[in-house]
């Protein structure tokens, strides 16, 4: 009987103890929580951050590599030299790379991709910026490619380390949207749509051995207080861009998580359609700028935790002059510009808001003080996709909020097509002065300048840097505390 007995306790030991033993085991895979679902998987045919969050570094690569604290790396390319000109840029490519259909990797597709940039079919949204710059791409041999440039472009290396940058192979590159080949650790394996995309380690990568994680799932949780449950009941062991920061002292306090507090590149801004009238006259505009707290947006937004900003720069980037000043807040002189501007009020407008919690949140203190100098923005909360093909795509709308994660990518307002329609010779005469100079005090006093006039011309209201709030599960190691570009680089990721 008592042989009987310690044989079952030995059992029922044992089965207490398997469970743990097979979880350690598991602990290959990961499960990310986001906000935001992609409109596709090809980071080189859409504006969405979202696609190279799931995307980039893990199914795509590119040249080079944007690190977490913001140095360019060497990628697919192993090395580079730039001409004394700094108008020829040599490649020499790594050797022995696959794609995941098998193609081997050479300066075959380089050359195919970024030509497929610059196409006027192209919808990269670099494509103006970077990639029609370049005036012929040469392949001497398959491990080298050649960049000649038109003009010079001081951020070039920064701009090929960037997910509208990363290489296709051409069989594959018209479906990559929805079946997406690369060159990196990870494969695409399932897309439930509006809930999430899983990707699992490709054993052909060449490094594969190094990478930890075998499988991967990206949740699209956009509700704040789903994103918290979802934490706390262990279904996501991480969010990476964290937006419910009304539930941060709870996660902080909370001994199984790690919450770190880190920056992004996001410039959040209250995006005006300046063809609209009566946005078309700068002096609404400016009366914009006057009647919104930056301090009081922060704080209901970002619980806080923004920077101030007063053009489309962040006080990381190279140049960076502080204009928080220009626009004080002062309803007063916000009534005076509308009066003196001839609008009427009560004047009735739209505020579209997309999903993120600080846009939904920020909104509601927007249209608060905006109606304080008699401007009524009806709110209207909008789903991603339809963010992305009304306001982006078809510029219908009067204003919205946003954050714009691109790095340096003061470019965009040069361009009076894209989507807040600010159509200024000056500024591009700046922006032309900007990448025809190389880097130095010259070229940092040109961004300032571009800083400025944008600015003055109260093309948006400028708010703040969108902070970054990684909360993970604390034995999970390799997440993002920063980012200076939006990307989920699984295969730093690790269980300890």
């Amino acid at each position: 009987m008592g042989k009987t007995r310690q044989a079952i306790v030995a059992a029922a030991l044992a089965m207490a103890l398997l469970p743990g033993a097979a979880r350690a085991a598991a602990k290959d895979t990961v499960v990310l929580g986001m906000t935001l679902e992609p409109p596709g998987l090809d980071p080189t045919s859409g504006a969405a951050a979202a696609i190279g969050e799931v995307t980039h570094y893990n199914i795509y690569e590119g040249l080079a590599k944007i690190e977490e604290n913001g140095k360019v790396t060497p990628l697919l390319a192993k090395s580079w030299t730039v001409s004394p000109d700094q108008k020829t840029y040599t490649f020499k490519l790594r050797p022995g790379v696959s794609f995941q259909n098998g193609e081997k990797f050479t300066s075959a597709d380089v050359k195919y991709t970024f030509e497929r940039d610059a196409s006027p079919t192209s919808t990269n949204k670099d494509k103006k910026s970077v990639f029609a710059n370049f005036a012929a791409i040469d392949t001497p041999d398959p491990l080298t490619v050649v960049l000649h440039l038109k003009e010079l472009d001081a951020n070039l290396i920064f701009e090929l380390g960037q997910n509208t940058a990363v290489i296709l192979e051409p069989k594959s590159a018209a479906t990559d949207a929805t079946k997406p080949v690369g060159t990196g650790p990870y494969k695409f394996e399932n897309w439930v749509k509006g809930s999430s995309i899983t990707l699992v380690k490709w054993a052909g990568f060449r490094d594969a051995r190094k990478v930890e994680i075998t499988k991967a799932t990206f949740r699209i949780i956009n509700d704040p207080a789903a994103q918290v449950a979802a934490l706390l009941a262990g279904d996501v062991d991480a969010f990476p861009r964290f937006g419910a920061l009304d539930s941060l002292k709870q996660l902080q306090s909370d001994p199984r998580f790690t919450v770190a507090i880190g920056s992004t590149e996001g410039k959040t801004i209250v995006a005006i359609n300046n063809k609209r009238k009566p946005f078309d006259d700068v002096r609404v505009r400016r009366a914009l700028a006057y009647a919104i707290d930056r301090k009081a947006v922060i704080a209901g937004a970002s619980n806080g935790l923004g920077v101030p900003i007063g053009s489309h720069y962040t006080p990381n980037d190279p140049g960076y002059i502080d204009l928080t000043g220009l626009y004080p807040y002062d309803p007063a002189k916000a009534k005076a510009l509308l009066k003196e501007a001839g609008v009427k009020t009560p004047l009735s407008v739209t505020l579209k808001l997309p999903p993120p919690p600080y846009a939904r949140q920020g909104g509601q203190i927007v249209a608060a003080e905006l109606a304080q100098i008699g401007i009524n923005a009806r709110i209207e909360n909008v789903e991603w996709a339809q963010w992305l093909d009304g306001v982006y795509k078809n510029k219908n709308f009067d204003l919205t909020m946003i954050s714009h994660v691109e790095p340096r990518d003061l470019a965009i307002y040069a361009n009076p097509d894209y989507y807040f329609q600010y159509d200024s010779p000056k500024f591009r005469q700046i922006m032309a002065k900007v990448n025809a100079t190389p880097d130095g005090p010259e070229r940092l006093k040109l961004l300032g300048e571009a800083q400025r006039q944008i600015a003055e011309d109260a093309v948006n209201v400028f708010l703040y840097v969108l902070p970054q709030v990684a909360v993970s599960k604390k034995d999970l190691h390799g997440v993002w505390h920063n980012s200076p570009i939006f990307a989920n680089d699984l295969a730093a990721l690790h269980w300890k």
